[in-house]
Order: structure tokens, then C-alpha cells, then sequence
């Protein structure tokens, strides 16, 4: 009786056992289930967010590149505006400044400012800017129309002085990096005379004028400088 109460008892746990592996297994199917749902929803949400990212990336693109317009056009308008008018309050170059190309400039001799070389360029420092420098030339025609009269360069000082040079030749050399610790009273700097140039002592007096970079056009300068001109 015994061993049939015990064979009994093996069956219902063979039987327990088996249903348990099939629960487990089905269980283990399911879960494997959903972990494929889980990992295709993971590459269908990262698929999506390089898409997002990718349009995301053009339209920055296209609005930076519509900004590069804007400006160029902005700059454009507010050139013919100032060249029909001096003063008109578009310039992206401050009050008195010349403005031509990307540069901005500020003569000094009406008031008088006749200062040794590295002082005019402490004086240029202080107005943010330096000494003129002629690199191309667009710059040398609007330098000799303004027929400058003994004016600093921001050439590099040298140790001996040159006869007087056509300023046409003027491009090729070597222009300041404000190393001013290589400069002694015994060196010469550059000035312009008229459409020359040459060499004095750095401890001479001449003229100053400054250069900068002029700032961006802004499109609204622009509208506000249309509204000023026909209340004019």
C-alpha cells in the first residue's frame, strides 16, 4: 500500500514538475517576446531620433545659412546707403569713423594728436583698434584718396631708416604684432606721406590714424536709417 501511495506521490510531482517547466517555458517565451518588442521599439525610437536629429541639423544649416544672407544683403544695402550719405546711422563703424570694406578708421590729426610711434599705438589700443596696416588693394586706393599727411603705419619698426617708397609697394611687408618689447630709440617706424612712405625714429611725432574691425550690419539699423532719411 505503501509503494503505491509513493508511486503515486512521484507521478503528481512528475506531473507538477512538468506543468511548472511548461508554465516556465511559456513564461520564458513571453518574456523573450516582449524583449523583441522592447528592443525593436528601441531601434525604431533611435531610428527616429537621427532622423529628428538629421532635420534638425538641416534646419540650423539653412538658418545659419539664410543669417550669412541677411547680413550680406544688410551690409550691401547699408553701403550704397553710406555712400549716398556719410553719416547715416546703418554704419557699423562708431561715430567719426571711416568705414570701407570690413574695416573701420579714425584720423586723429584734426585734433591735433602728433605723438611719438608707440604712443599712437596705445592711443589706437585704447579705441580698441591699432595702427593702419595696408594688406590689400582695395585698402591702398581708399588710403591715397585720403591723402594722409605724415601718419604712423603699423609697420614693424626696423633698425635703420629707407629713403621715401612709392605706397604702391607697400603690401608685401611686414606689419606690427604689438611685440612692443622689441622696440628701443634707436629703431625707426613707418609713416605715410602722401602716396609714399619711409622710416624716422619711433620717438618722432606724427599723425595717428586707427583701424578696427567694423561690426556686423544689423537689417533693423538698416530700417531705422530708412525712417530717419524721409523724415528728412
Amino acid at each position: 500500500m505503501s509503494e503505491e501511495v509513493t508511486y503515486a506521490d512521484l507521478k503528481f510531482q512528475d506531473s507538477s514538475q512538468t506543468e511548472n517547466i511548461q508554465k516556465f517555458d511559456k513564461f520564458e517565451k513571453e518574456g523573450m517576446e516582449k524583449l523583441n518588442k522592447l528592443q525593436n521599439f528601441k531601434e525604431e525610437l533611435q531610428r527616429n531620433m537621427s532622423l529628428q536629429l538629421m532635420q534638425n541639423t538641416n534646419s540650423s544649416q539653412k538658418i545659419r545659412n539664410l543669417s550669412i544672407k541677411l547680413e550680406e544683403i544688410a551690409t550691401k544695402l547699408c553701403r550704397e546707403l553710406y555712400i549716398k550719405n556719410k553719416g547715416n546711422k546703418c554704419k557699423p563703424c562708431p561715430e567719426e569713423w571711416l568705414w570701407h570694406d570690413d574695416n573701420c578708421y579714425l584720423p586723429l590729426s584734426r585734433y591735433q594728436q602728433q605723438k611719438t610711434w608707440q604712443k599712437s599705438d596705445k592711443i589706437c589700443s585704447h579705441y580698441n583698434a591699432s595702427l593702419l596696416t595696408i594688406k590689400s588693394k582695395s585698402v591702398l586706393e581708399f588710403i591715397k584718396s585720403l591723402q594722409l599727411y605724415h601718419y604712423w603705419l603699423g609697420l614693424s619698426p626696423r633698425k635703420d631708416s629707407t629713403a621715401y617708397r612709392n605706397l604702391d609697394t607697400i603690401i608685401p611687408l611686414d606689419w606690427f604684432t604689438r611685440n612692443t618689447s622689441v622696440i628701443s630709440d634707436k629703431m625707426y617706424c613707418g609713416y605715410i606721406y602722401y602716396a609714399t612712405f619711409s622710416y624716422t625714429k619711433c620717438t618722432d611725432t606724427k599723425n595717428i590714424i586707427c583701424e578696427k574691425l567694423a561690426q556686423s550690419v544689423k537689417i533693423e539699423s538698416i530700417l531705422m536709417s530708412e525712417v530717419l532719411d524721409r523724415r528728412k
